[in-house]
């Protein structure tokens, strides 16, 4: 039996260079033209909303990168892979390399151990850069291309912990003031503390709430006692960011704030937190993808055939776009029918981890 050499020869660093040049050649080219037609669709938002330059390049464009980065990297991985070992294999490269003695899997350690340093540059970047460079990005849009958010909603009834409920008539996210504020604490299903205002208003200094014209209700099991004041100041579990816009919210949230914000919404009982659940276990299971992603390049890729480069980069590329279809058709399952999140986000891969094995098993030797 033939042992593995795990160490790195020199086919194996001409590879990985292959592998990463190629990658990172596709991905500039890429940003490149989405840049181009970003600003080509918002010019006309920035000079009417006066963006300054300095902040149109380095507080938006320079945090749009890794956005995209994020977004495009498992198919630009996948296209990178099929690329040049197609080439290699239209070269005859591949046929040398395994008539030379050198077993398939041995041939696919270069390639494994660049996708290892991708998943991790993936992961550390999902959870942590990318979000932080999306807050940036996202306050720029808020600013200077989307319209002013007003927070409409009336009505609003939020569970703060276990047993304390919070009431506001209406919320003015421009002055972070709410009105006719109603706060209950229950012990049980008992009613022990009823706190009502007139309005409430957000101190930024003391990071806490002002609470103007109130009135408080004790109850006990023999009495009752109300204390009337005209302000007071209180810390709750509440924020001004719980009445901001919220449809790109989670993209700002690093893995540890995701984590800590679901665990707070579901403290509260809120509904619709399964976004933001499934965008947690999005971020273990796309960069894990680039394994898959890239068995199946090398399988796919590795054999010269009569349609060449272009035939075996539309297969690729087809591969991947059923890939990302199957990725949205399992969490819309798992944000509207009820199909637990990871369950979701992990089909995909099951999927084409059995089509990428199988590809594998066909492929010349």
């Amino acid at each position: 039996m033939r042992k593995f050499n795990y160490r790195l020869q020199l086919i194996d660093w001409y590879i990985i260079k292959k592998f990463l040049g190629t990658f990172f050649f596709t991905m500039a080219i890429f940003i490149a033209i989405a840049i181009v037609f970003d600003f080509s669709e918002k010019v006309d938002d920035f000079i009417e909303k006066g963006a300054p330059f300095s902040a149109i390049v380095f507080r938006y464009y320079l945090n749009f990168i890794p956005h995209y980065v994020g977004m495009l990297s498992p198919l630009l991985i996948f296209i990178a892979a099929i690329f040049f070992t197609s080439k290699m294999a239209n070269n005859t490269e591949i046929v040398a390399i395994l008539s030379g003695g050198v077993s398939f899997s041995r041939l696919l350690y270069p390639y494994f151990v660049t996708a290892m340093f991708l998943t991790v540059l993936s992961f550390v970047s999902n959870a942590y850069l990318i979000p932080y460079a999306n807050k940036i990005r996202i306050e720029f849009e808020n600013t200077y291309v989307n319209n002013k958010y007003v927070y409409k909603e009336r009505n609003i009834h939020m569970q703060l912990d276990a047993g304390t409920y919070a009431f506001l008539e209406s919320y003015n996210n421009s002055e972070n003031t709410g009105y006719r504020f109603t706060l209950e604490k229950f012990d049980k299903h008992n009613l022990y503390y009823k706190l009502m205002s007139d309005r409430i208003s957000w101190d930024s200094t003391l990071h806490g709430w002002k609470i103007y014209n109130y009135s408080i209700r004790y109850t006990d099991s023999l009495r009752e006692t109300l204390v009337r004041g005209a302000e007071m100041d209180t810390v709750l579990k509440m924020s001004p960011a719980d009445f901001e816009r919220k449809d790109n919210r989670k993209e700002t949230l690093t893995l540890s704030e995701l984590n800590e914000y679901i665990d707070t919404q579901q403290k509260r009982g809120s509904a619709g937190i399964e976004d933001y659940i499934v965008e947690k276990y999005k971020r273990y299971a796309m960069p894990f993808s680039t394994f898959i992603l890239v068995l199946m390049a090398v399988a796919l890729s590795s054999r010269k055939v009569r349609g060449g480069l272009g035939a075996q980069l539309g297969v690729g590329i087809g591969s991947s776009f059923v890939y990302i279809l199957l990725m949205q058709f399992t969490t819309t399952f798992a944000t509207k029918g009820g199909l637990h999140p990871m369950i979701a986000v992990w089909i995909p891969n099951i999927v084409f981890g059995i089509y990428g094995l199988y590809l594998l098993r066909i492929a010349p030797k």
